[in-house]
């Protein structure tokens, strides 16, 4: 079985206006609208870093430093909670600065996620990577992307994660044809619109 080199890093387009969630995000980036009680962004970030994924470059745009911030050290905010003793707040606040090394990128117009993904060239060079979307947020129980990292190291190319969809909704998504293979949970794509 062919190995290929390790995937160590992924790459999160955040830099859309949020057009979809208005007016909850005319001030607010829309990954960092709350899921229970985190941001968005910070379980696709967790995914990757479950993943085996520990260099994340974040692709951002105007008006998302609020991204940077919260995966930054505030240090007014953690002395504060340790002096009044709580522990566990202080633990949850540093949970997301630890989680991995964060780069950041602005991608200055905002012309799509091709360009989005373009933009991480410099960072990525010709080592393969991960991109993650924060559109569908994946259960942490589920070990999606650490098995399309596995496929990827095994065979080499592309991976991308496809799910069903009923016919009368195929027009929202990219659509994918595809041969099965010897394996339940993994199929060649012979064709994308």
């Amino acid at each position: 079985m062919a190995s290929h080199p390790r995937i160590t890093k992924a790459v999160i387009p955040a830099a859309g206006l949020g057009t979809r969630f208005l007016p909850a995000t005319k001030a607010t980036p829309k990954e960092m609208l709350p899921v229970v009680d985190k941001p968005a962004i910070q379980y696709v970030v967790e995914e990757a870093v479950s993943a085996g994924l520990d260099d994340v470059l974040m692709i951002t745009g105007r008006n998302k430093r609020p991204l940077e911030d919260h995966f930054d050290r505030n240090y007014e905010l953690e002395s504060a909670l340790q002096k009044k003793g709580d522990a566990s707040r202080l633990a949850k606040v540093q949970e997301s600065s630890d989680l991995a090394t964060m780069h950041y990128v602005r991608q200055g117009d905002p012309r799509g996620l091709g360009h989005a993904v373009l933009c991480a060239a410099p960072h990525v060079g010709h080592e393969p990577f991960a991109v993650l979307l924060g559109d569908d947020l994946i259960d942490p129980r589920d070990p999606l992307l650490a098995r399309m990292v596995e496929v990827q190291e095994q065979h080499g190319g592309s991976v991308i994660a496809l799910m069903e969809v009923a016919p009368e909704q195929i027009h929202l998504y990219g659509c994918a044809a595809v041969e099965t293979t010897d394996q339940d949970d993994l199929v060649k794509v012979t064709g994308l619109v």
